[in-house]
């Protein structure tokens, strides 16, 4: 194995953390003790599925010795990737169903999706959209986002539009600006939302030049997925500083995994410090179950349990809703612990995160 290429001089240097990015298993093996079964994976994974894609930024967080590292197991493919299992799905979120024009997807009344590129920094190993990002397409030209503007333009119940992909901060400023500037200029959306995981994965994209060519197309919210302590590094605690210094809210959206965050204090640790670099945490989702990822899912009863477990030892600013993203792009449902015991007319039994009983009683009618 040997140490990363990243030279002083690039460390800053965004563009240059794409191009270096490690897409092949000879450069993996160059940088991590692969065991056979990723040697195996990254090899499917090669020759056809979702491909790999590394900044050197983000392998630089892998233990490069040892397999089970969370950060490893979210980048490096693996043999398990090979398996399907009932209740798989190619599109788990329904989204080619609910496509209304190309790139558009529509689900929800008020809100529309619209998917820009399908290039990323990283290609993380449970992708819902591991059908479609890396296809080779990259940045979807004006010409071709054209039906989806013409879409948002005509149908005025539409006030919030996601902007993903892929990364949408994976690609040039200017066309991500003239993107903006076209959503901007539509009256009736009030809200856009850029979706990317760049904090996480490629934190120095987060450029004076990017925040430049952004701020003027306010309000514009960041929507981003930091799932483990160890993504929180000093270079991405101030990608997220520079977010909210320049007037960006950021939410994070953390996919719950197997082995990777599926414990409380892992959890606790995580928010906490978001918390503290101003990003609030969203939404825990359990992860979604598109095809080759159900050796990295966990069943609904555990996110059940890790919330009753963080309910009371965090502030409500540091603890996000547990939501399922239904199959089939029927919407996101919050699942919790319930707290109710019982009902009678005007009084509810509600358990507390002390395991105590309390009475509430409603006001006379």
């Amino acid at each position: 194995m040997q140490p990363l290429p990243l030279r002083v001089a690039d460390a800053d240097d965004w563009s240059w953390q794409l191009r270096a990015a490690v897409t092949t298993v000879g450069e993996l093996e160059r940088h991590l003790a692969l065991t056979d079964e990723e040697r195996a994976g990254a090899l499917r994974a090669e020759a056809a599925g979702l491909p790999i894609s590394i900044t050197p930024y983000y392998l630089s967080l892998c233990d490069p010795r040892e397999p089970s590292c969370p950060i490893r197991r979210q980048c490096v493919p693996h043999l398990d990737e090979s398996a399907r299992v009932p209740g798989d799905l190619d599109d788990p979120l329904g989204e080619v169903a609910h496509e209304v024009a190309p790139e558009l997807v529509q689900r929800y009344p008020d809100r529309a999706l619209l998917l820009v590129t399908d290039r990323c920094a990283v290609y993380c190993r449970f992708c819902t959209r591991s059908r479609m990002v890396g296809d080779g397409g990259g940045a979807r030209s004006d010409e071709h986002l054209s039906r989806a503007f013409e879409h948002l333009a005509s149908h005025p119940e539409i006030r919030d539009v996601i902007v993903s992909g892929g990364d949408p901060l994976a690609m040039a400023t200017a066309r991500l600006a003239r993107l903006v500037e076209r959503l901007r200029a539509i009256p009736h959306v009030e809200t856009i939302r850029l979706a990317t995981r760049v904090p996480v994965t490629l934190p120095q994209r987060i450029t004076d030049e990017l925040l430049a060519a952004l701020r003027p197309f306010h309000p514009l919210w960041v929507m981003t997925h930091f799932n483990h302590p160890k993504e929180l590094s000093p270079l991405a605690v101030r990608a997220l500083t520079r977010l909210a210094d320049a007037g960006f809210p950021v939410m994070n959206q953390t996919v719950l995994l197997r082995g990777i965050n599926d414990e409380p204090a892992t959890l606790e640790a995580l928010f906490r410090g978001l918390v503290r670099a101003r990003t609030r945490p969203y939404y825990l989702l359990q992860a979604d179950p598109v095809v080759g990822t159900s050796h990295l899912r966990t069943p609904v009863s555990r996110g059940i349990e890790l919330m009753g477990a963080l309910q009371g030892r965090l502030s409500g600013i540091a603890l996000p809703k547990l939501i399922v993203d239904t199959p089939g792009g029927m919407g996101k449902v919050p699942v919790g612990p319930d707290y109710v015991v019982a009902r009678r007319p005007g009084e509810t039994d509600l358990r507390t995160h002390r395991g105590v009983v309390v009475t509430y009683r409603d006001p006379p009618a």
